[in-house]
């Protein structure tokens, strides 16, 4: 069976989550402000029902443009850190430094595949990284080119790879971060537990990515590759990409940056590499819109992808689907509880696209639960990282991941047969952990 087009795949989600709205009973759980976080948190055992509010045809299509409104802050990302990659690859200096390390992995390509997983498992551990990861495809697509894999090795080892980081970091402040303050747990509760399973976790992604290759070989494409080392300047000019990245990393577990400063960051970044590559003013400007435009099916994934979100919240209905799915839970012994959490958790995550957003709603519900049921709130809180974290490498309402699929040419139903094997043995290992918390 193959599935339709990813915009088309969105749009029938954001349907369906309208048809929800007229199905499922409104309710609403109370809120309050969380000092700790800086969001509104709903207030365990306070769910009741509300006037219905379902979503007709025109205020299902009004979700759209008010999705790109929601997650404006994404979108801008997207079109300034690809915009930027744009000025660097029209200079020529990517192409430069894909052919150093094809020549670096010359006769042993596929051993790069480990390196590039680290890389991007480390920048999901440390940040959260996705939609960073959209401009950097077409790159990423000659490198593996270059060592002989396929488009679907390198989604894995680049998007795959930092959700794993991601799902199992103990330091990423969007997941593990604001689930412990949420659960009013200290900040490295259980980090070596974390860490132990963040390594196995990456472990277990390479092996599934080399089984994968091995059985998928791909001819060596030498064409990308120009002859010429790296030179003082073409060094420089990374730089002007790899320092705002960098900073963000810095940013965001200091100083509290979000993605406008990344957003500003690439935009200084681009404009300064355009300048030292020698496009000047007029040319620097031209690539830096080409790169925008080229950027905007991409930002369109995550704008579609919060536009379920939207439908779900004017219906409702959010607050109606975790009450329905965690009231079971007491009903049952604390450890049928934790096994239980996972699946519940990768089911909220359908339609609760954000996994910080996730994190303010289902922590203050499940660790009064798991208290009540005599479960250490680590085990509430990994429960979480393991059942949202991973579920964001299947979900088809994660927008990052299918922008990026749509960038690498991978469609949701080939990369769904990928990972789906990979995601269940890492679930493995997140049970590991829960179980040695």
């Amino acid at each position: 069976m193959r599935l339709p087009h990813p915009v088309v795949l969105l749009l029938v989600a954001i349907g369906v989550a309208a048809a929800l709205t007229w199905v499922l009973p409104a309710g609403e759980y109370e809120r309050r402000d969380d000092p700790g976080t800086g969001r509104r948190v709903a207030i365990a055992g306070t769910y009741h029902r509300v006037e219905a509010a379902p979503v007709g045809p025109f205020r299902t299509v009004m979700a759209v443009p008010r999705g790109f409104a929601a997650g404006i802050d994404v979108i801008m990302t997207i079109l300034m850190c690809g915009a930027a990659w744009i000025v660097v690859d029209r200079i020529g200096t990517l192409t430069v430094v894909v052919g150093a390390l094809v020549r670096r992995f010359r006769g042993r390509g596929q051993l790069a595949i480990p390196w590039v997983v680290l890389f991007f498992a480390t920048m999901g551990a440390l940040e959260n990284m996705q939609e960073e990861i959209i401009p950097l495809i077409p790159v990423l697509l000659l490198l593996g080119r270059g060592i002989g894999v396929n488009a679907t090795t390198v989604v894995a080892m680049s998007a795959g790879a930092a959700i794993v980081g991601s799902a199992f970091g103990p330091t990423n402040p969007f997941q593990a971060g604001i689930a412990l303050k949420l659960a009013e747990l200290p900040p490295l509760t259980g980090a070596g537990v974390r860490l132990a399973s963040l390594a196995v976790g990456v472990a277990v992604w390479v092996a599934w990515i080399f089984r994968y290759a091995a059985r998928n070989p791909q001819p060596i494409d030498e064409s990308g590759e120009t002859g010429r080392s790296m030179t003082g300047r073409d060094h420089v000019i990374m730089a002007c990409l790899l320092l705002p990245l960098a900073a963000y990393v810095v940013g965001v577990m200091v100083l509290g940056w979000g993605f406008d400063e990344l957003s500003a960051a690439f935009l200084l970044g681009g404009v300064a590499a355009g300048l030292i590559g020698g496009l000047g003013v007029t040319g620097t400007t031209t690539a830096f819109l080409r790169g925008m435009q080229d950027m905007l099916p991409a930002a369109t994934m995550v704008a579609l992808a919060r536009s379920v979100s939207v439908v779900l919240n004017d219906g409702k209905v959010i607050d109606t689907i975790l009450h329905g799915l965690a009231t079971p839970l007491s009903q049952v012994p604390a450890m049928v509880t934790a096994g239980l959490m996972v699946p519940v958790q990768a089911l909220i995550h359908v339609p609760v696209t954000s996994v910080s957003g996730q994190a303010a709603l289902t922590m203050p519900i499940f660790a009064p639960l798991g208290d009540l049921v005599g479960l250490s709130r680590n085990v509430v809180v990994m429960a979480y990282q393991t059942g949202a974290g991973l579920m964001e490498m299947l979900t088809p309402t994660n927008g990052a991941l299918l922008a990026v699929l749509l960038a690498a040419g991978v469609s949701y139903g080939q990369w769904v047969r990928f990972a789906l094997g990979g995601t269940l043995l890492l679930a493995v290992v997140g049970f590991g952990a829960m179980a040695l918390s």
